[in-house]
């Protein structure tokens, strides 16, 4: 401080005296909350307040430590001064005082490599596969062939079938490695030039391919979406590591090929040699290969069909894939001269036929498939099913060429009938396999499927299972007789009229009226054989008969022959004439029976199922003893004689074909149902009005009288009989 009068640079000085350094200075004061009496004593290395302990002193190996690291760090000390950035450098001069030394930019990138590496450690580490692959690279189309083995059909919303490696030639696979990824058995899954190449892209412009290993496209097809960003290859590139190291390279190779798009709505090198080439990937060659190998780099711009600029950059990248194969050892020179002319794909994926008959034949298929495979709905939509099917090609298109112009002819005669008109028709061969049916005209019209409807009675068309009933089983006069056996040569009354009998008297119905059988157009036969009643469709004798038999056995031989218990009715004297109402593919089934010498196959429209390749267990189709052998010889012979008996010229060169026509007492239906080469095909005509009711209509001529009968044209049309 300065006095007044004092200069002021005169200052008042306080003189301490220097101690030693073993001798200790107290500074005493009296603090609030303290007497006088408290001291606190103030020490160069503690310092305590009266009553508490003094601290412990540290361990004498911590000192001996830090002795040990002292040179250590005299040593270093210096050195990292020395990186120490100083700025402006010193002795320097102009725009080099601002640079830094060699030793400070060693640092900055040891930093920034450190850095950058505990980084790319934890994302590794954090980074987890999805569980859950896009929707897209699990969801496959399910796919259904003819008997011959050639597709039919497909369905789903993802034209993709998954194939196994070991199915996909060797050829093939080193053909899209060779475009693709050269030196993929050999990297980790990423590749950091092509990684880099793409982000580079990314920021510019330009597309972002073929900076990816095939490991990256893979991730990048199951696990992520098409993004074009820095953050989606960063990704990428940490589940393509993490993915190498968990999958073998097999495995991801085989992914990636059954999840790139090829173009032409295909996923899939399956896909892609059906829609180009219309083969399977296995029967490829290496040629074929290469163009298909690349439309990886993107389909609308080698896609030969497309434009003639994409034919001339397809046939140049097939020639470099042919010859890069060539490079690394994949393809021997001799082997590439052998191709030298581009492999020119199909114009266009061949289509399927669809809304038409094939999605009757993919319905009834599909039904089938999930009852005998025991697949749930879920199961079967998920895709990936190869169902090769029962149908016959030739005969179905025969059996649909035969209704259509039957739907002709109805429209040209009956105009103001024919629009209500319904045609169903089934073939199927002795061992239960269906080859043919006819739905309707057009599914996407008529969704349900008329070879499968039970809409309308059998009619005289049932006959044969009465009359194979009773040759089975015999007949019972009496209530507690003994049964009487029936021959081919049993005498019936056929006449007109004829009242039914119980053995007690006359059967009479629920409004008390006697029952009678009556025989089309009225027709009196007298006393007739069972052989000549049903080759002539005479009624009246097979509805006392079945009441003979029991119409129990009648119906129990009918269901055995393969008719569903579902279509039976009232237990009446009028099942024995056909009030029963199965189905075309049921009927055909039946009459099959009696051409399988009495065993009867359950019909099935599959043969076999895969799944990507691998067997799917299918439940055989069950059969069974249902008419002893000798019975069904008896109704094939008077079955035979209907067919000789109605058509004598066809039968002049047929010998061995066999049918009846089916009638119904109301006109509501008419039938034709025989059997020719070991197949059996049943054909339905009847009248609905689907506006109005699910009633039948009478035919009013539109399905012809029993001697010219338009089932039977289209049952001749469809065998081919003429």
């Amino acid at each position: 401080m300065t006095r007044a009068g004092q200069e002021p640079d005169e200052t008042m000085q306080l003189k301490v005296p220097v101690l030693p350094p073993d001798e200790t200075v107290q500074l005493r004061t009296v603090e609030a909350g303290l007497s006088r009496d408290s001291d606190v004593s103030v020490d160069t290395g503690t310092s305590r307040t009266r009553g508490h302990r003094r601290r412990a002193a540290r361990p004498e190996a911590l000192s001996r430590l830090r002795g040990l690291a002292a040179p250590w760090a005299a040593r270093l000390v210096p050195h990292l001064r020395r990186l120490r950035p100083r700025y402006p450098r010193p002795g320097r001069i102009g725009w080099r005082r601002w640079m830094p030394s060699w030793r400070q930019w060693l640092g900055a990138v040891l930093t920034f490599l450190g850095l950058t590496t505990a980084a790319l450690t934890v994302a590794y580490a954090a980074t987890d596969i999805p569980e859950n692959l896009n929707s897209y690279a699990t969801q496959q189309d399910n796919v259904y062939f003819w008997s011959d083995g050639t597709p039919m059909a497909r369905t789903g919303w993802v034209r993709r079938q998954d194939m196994p490696l070991k199915d996909i030639p060797e050829d093939v696979r080193w053909a899209v490695l060779a475009a693709e990824n050269a030196s993929f058995y050999r990297d980790p899954g990423i590749s950091l030039s092509g990684l880099t190449r793409a982000v580079w892209r990314t920021f510019g412009e330009g597309d972002t391919q073929g900076g990816s290993t095939i490991t990256q496209q893979y991730v990048k097809n199951v696990y992520l979406n098409q993004d074009r960003s820095v953050g989606r290859k960063f990704t990428e590139a940490m589940l393509a590591l993490k993915l190498d190291n968990r999958m073998s390279k097999d495995d991801i190779l085989e992914g990636y090929l059954n999840t790139s798009w090829f173009g032409r709505g295909t996923y899939g090198m399956q896909r892609a040699a059906q829609a180009y080439y219309g083969k399977d990937v296995g029967e490829l060659n290496v040629s074929e290969a290469a163009v298909l190998a690349s439309l990886l780099k993107g389909a609308a711009l080698y896609d030969p069909a497309l434009s003639k600029a994409n034919h001339a950059r397809a046939v140049e990248r097939w020639s470099w894939i042919l010859d890069r194969m060539v490079d690394i050892g994949r393809l021997s020179p001799a082997e590439r001269a052998k191709y030298r002319e581009f492999p020119e794909p199909l114009k266009q994926a061949r289509g399927y036929d669809t809304g038409k008959q094939s999605d009757y034949l993919v319905e009834l298929a599909a039904q089938y498939a999930k009852k005998a495979a025991h697949l749930t709905d879920q199961q079967f939509d998920l895709g990936g099913y190869q169902i090769y099917t029962t149908f016959d090609r030739k005969r179905e298109t025969a059996l649909t060429d035969a209704v259509t112009k039957a739907r002709k002819q109805a429209r040209k005669d009956h105009p103001a009938t024919a629009g209500t008109a319904h045609y169903g028709a089934a073939s199927v061969a002795t061992d239960g396999r269906i080859l043919a049916v006819y739905g309707g005209p057009d599914h996407r019209k008529q969704g349900y499927n008329e070879s499968n409807a039970t809409t309308v009675p059998a009619g005289s068309a049932f006959l044969p299972f009465v009359y194979a009933s009773a040759l089975h089983h015999g007949v019972q006069k009496t209530r507690d007789g003994a049964a009487t056996e029936v021959t081919p040569r049993t005498l019936y009354d056929g006449d007109d009229s004829v009242p039914v009998r119980t053995p007690e008297g006359p059967y009479w119905d629920r409004g008390g009226k006697q029952v009678a059988a009556r025989n089309d157009g009225g027709e009196d036969h007298g006393q007739i054989s069972l052989h000549q009643a049903l080759a002539l469709s005479v009624n009246t004798p097979f509805m006392q008969l079945g009441m003979d038999t029991g119409l129990d056995k009648v119906r129990r031989t009918a269901e055995a022959a393969g008719l569903l218990a579902s279509s039976f009715g009232p237990q009446v004297p009028a099942l024995s004439v056909g009030s029963a109402t199965p189905s075309a593919i049921r009927m055909a089934s039946g009459y099959a029976t009696f051409a399988a010498a009495g065993t009867h196959a359950e019909p099935y429209s599959v043969a076999r199922i895969t799944r990507n390749g691998s067997k799917v267990g299918l439940a055989k189709p069950a059969s069974r003893r249902a008419v002893p052998a000798k019975v069904a010889e008896q109704v094939q012979s008077a079955l035979r004689s209907a067919f000789s008996l109605a058509h004598p010229v066809t039968a002049a060169t047929a010998p061995r074909v066999t049918g009846k026509v089916g009638t119904t007492q109301d006109d509501t239906a008419a039938w034709y149902v025989g059997t020719a080469a070991s197949v059996s095909t049943a054909v339905v005509a009847y009248r609905i009005d689907l506006t109005k009711s699910l009633e039948p209509l009478p035919l009013k001529g539109v399905a012809g009288t029993p001697a010219d009968s338009v089932p039977y044209d289209i049952f001749s049309g469809a065998l081919g009989l003429g």
